[in-house]
């Protein structure tokens, strides 16, 4: 192994979420690997919006993220079941409103 690799092995590993032009949320696009926040974010530009698809890119670095599994998914949303009120079932949401 050659030191550039060494060195590219080492670095932290980051999730990228883009935005695009037509769409409200960012989505995940992928992962790379890079030095610092910066190179992240230039690399991020450079592999998912070559044609101009993205309008905000996002880069996180993976250890900062904490997700629940699939196992979890019952008894992790189970308590959200006896909150009646947090449904938007409750609301009269405006036809003016947008985006929701």
């Amino acid at each position: 192994m050659n030191d550039t690799t060494r060195t590219t092995v080492d670095w932290p590993l980051y999730e990228v979420f883009v935005r695009g032009k037509r769409g409200l949320n960012h989505v995940h696009v992928g992962s790379l690997h890079a030095a610092d926040d910066r190179m992240a974010l230039t690399h991020a530009r450079d592999l998912y919006t070559r044609r101009n698809e993205g309008v905000s890119i996002w880069v996180v670095r993976s250890r900062h993220i904490t997700a629940s599994t699939r196992d979890e998914k019952d008894p992790f949303f189970a308590p959200n079941a006896d909150k009646a009120y947090r449904h938007p079932t409750f609301y009269d949401i405006p036809d003016d409103v947008p985006h929701i």
